[in-house]
C-alpha cells in the first residue's frame, strides 16, 4: 500500500470510530437491562442460548482432561502442556481466524466451528491408558484450532446483533455467562467426572456442541453484517497496523493477555495439581477440582456486574476499574498462596476472579466501542491470538516450575507480578488524559 492510498484509509476508519465513540457516548440513551434485552432482542437471545449450552460442555472437557491426564501420568509438566496446547493452538490460527471474522458470515463461522468440535470430542473417547497420551494432545490441538475460530467470531459479531444501548448489557451479560457456566459446568462436570468418569464428560461435551449449532441457525443477521465491509479495499489496513497507529486500542487489547499470563492460565494448572495431592474430594480430586472452578466462575460473574452498577457504559470509570481490577485479583492471590486449607484457597480464588473478571470485561467493552467494523474481527483476531500465547506460555512455565518449586512460592510471585499491569495500566492513563485534552 503506497502513502498516497494509506492516508484516506487511515481517515474513513479514524472517522468511523469517532462515529462509533458518539453513539456510544452515555447521554445518547440509557442501557437497557437484563431481561429486557433477552425479552426484546431475539437474535441476542439465540446468540446467548448456544453460548450457555456450548460452554457448559466446555467445562465438562477442561476437567474430564485435567483429571485424566493427571491420573495417567502423574507428571505436573504434562499437565501443564495440556493447558499449553490448549492456549497455543488457538493462537497459531488467530490470525486466519481474524480475517475470517472480518470478512465472512459471522453467523455461519460460529456454527461450522461448533459442528466440527462435536465431531473432534468423540475422538477423547479413544484415550484408555498411558500410550493414547499423544491422541488426547493430537485431539486437544485439533480441538482447540478450531475453538479458534469461534471467539473472535463471537466478539465481532455482538455489535451486528445488538443497539449502542444494547451493547454493554450484552457484553457484561455475555462475560457473566461464562462466568455462570464455569460454576455450573465446572461443578457438574467435576461431579459427572467423579462418579461415572471421564469419558461419559467427553460425550455430553460433544451433544453440547451439536445442540449449540442447532440453536445458532435461528439467527437472523441483519443484511449489512452478511458479508462486511472487510471485502472492500479498506480491509488492506491491517489489525497490527490500525493498532500501532492507535497505541490506546493497542494496550487496551493486551489486558487479555495481561490477566492470561499472570493469574488465569498457570492458575488453572495449580488448581488441578491442588485437586490431586492437597485436597483430594471425590475420583483423582475431580469433585474438589470442580468446587474451585465454580467458585472463580462465580467470582467472574458477580465482579463486572457489581462493577457496572457503577461505570455503567462511561468511557472512564471502566477504565480505572480495570487498575482496580488486577489489584483485587492480586489480594486473591495472597490469600491463595499459603495453601492452608480448602477453605482459604477456594475464598482467594474467588476474590482473584472477581478482579480478573472486572479487568476482562471492561477491556472487552472499551474494544466493542472503540473498534471500527472494518477491522473489528481482526482486531479481536489479534487481542485472542496474544491472550492465547500469554496463557501457553504461563500454562507450560507454570507446570515445569511446579516440578521444582513449592506452591506458595509459585502463588506469591503471581500476585506480586499481577500489579505490573495494572501501574502501567494507570501510567497510560494519565499520559492519554492529557493527550485527549489537548
Amino acid at each position: 500500500m503506497s502513502k498516497q492510498e494509506g492516508t484516506p484509509i487511515k481517515s474513513t476508519i479514524d472517522h468511523q470510530r469517532k462515529t462509533r465513540e458518539t453513539k456510544h457516548h452515555p447521554e445518547t440513551g440509557k442501557s437497557v437491562g437484563y431481561f429486557e434485552l433477552l425479552r426484546q432482542n431475539p437474535n441476542f437471545r439465540w446468540l446467548w442460548g448456544g453460548q450457555v449450552v456450548s460452554l457448559l460442555g466446555d467445562w465438562f472437557n477442561l476437567i474430564a482432561s485435567a483429571i485424566l491426564i493427571a491420573e495417567l501420568t502423574g507428571s505436573s509438566l504434562a499437565l501443564g502442556v495440556l493447558f499449553t496446547i490448549r492456549m497455543l493452538a488457538p493462537f497459531i490460527i488467530a490470525p486466519i481466524a481474524g480475517i475470517c471474522a472480518a470478512r465472512y458470515n459471522r453467523k455461519h463461522l460460529l456454527i461450522i466451528t461448533d459442528l466440527a468440535r462435536a465431531v473432534i470430542v468423540l475422538g477423547f473417547l479413544f484415550v484408555r491408558d498411558a500410550s493414547h497420551i499423544w491422541l488426547l494432545y493430537a485431539l486437544t490441538t485439533l480441538l482447540f484450532a478450531v475453538s479458534g475460530f469461534f471467539s473472535p467470531a463471537r466478539s465481532a459479531i455482538l455489535p451486528d446483533l445488538t443497539s449502542p444501548q444494547e451493547l454493554g448489557t450484552a457484553n457484561t451479560l455475555g462475560a457473566a455467562t461464562w462466568s455462570v457456566m464455569l460454576a455450573v459446568g465446572a461443578a457438574i462436570g467435576g461431579l459427572t467426572t467423579g462418579l461415572f468418569g471421564s469419558q461419559t464428560a467427553f460425550i455430553i461435551d460433544g451433544c453440547t456442541f451439536a445442540l449449540s449449532a442447532g440453536i445458532l441457525l435461528n439467527i437472523k443477521l441483519p443484511s449489512l453484517s452478511s458479508t462486511t465491509s472487510e471485502t472492500s479495499g479498506r480491509a488492506k489496513l491491517t489489525a497490527l497496523r490500525y493498532m500501532l497507529q492507535h497505541p490506546d486500542i493497542l494496550f487496551i487489547a493486551l489486558h487479555k493477555a495481561a490477566i492470561s499470563l499472570l493469574m488465569s492460565s498457570g492458575v488453572q494448572v495449580i488448581l488441578v495439581e491442588i485437586a490431586k495431592n492437597y485436597f483430594v474430594i471425590g475420583v483423582g480430586g475431580a469433585l474438589s477440582l470442580g468446587i474451585m472452578y465454580c467458585m472463580n466462575g462465580v467470582g467472574s460473574g458477580i465482579g463486572p456486574i457489581l462493577a457496572r452498577r457503577w461505570t455503567g457504559d462511561r468511557d472512564k470509570p471502566l477504565r480505572v476499574s480495570i487498575s482496580f481490577g488486577y489489584v483485587i485479583a492480586s489480594i486473591g492471590l495472597a490469600i491463595m498462596a499459603p495453601v492452608s486449607s480448602f477453605g482459604t484457597v477456594t475464598f482467594g480464588g474467588l476474590i482473584r476472579s472477581v478482579g480478573g473478571g472486572i479487568a476482562w470485561v471492561f477491556s472487552t467493552q472499551l474494544l466493542l466501542q472503540r473498534a471500527p467494523n472494518e477491522i473489528r474481527g481482526r482486531i479481536f483476531g489479534t487481542e485472542f491470538a496474544l491472550f492465547t500465547l500469554m496463557g501457553g506460555a504461563s500454562s507450560l512455565i507454570t507446570g515445569a516450575l511446579m516440578d521444582r518449586f513449592q506452591l506458595q512460592i509459585i502463588l506469591g510471585g503471581m500476585g506480586v507480578l499481577t500489579l505490573i499491569p495494572a501501574l502501567l495500566w494507570w501510567f497510560w492513563q494519565r499520559h492519554h488524559s492529557r493527550v485527549r485534552k489537548k
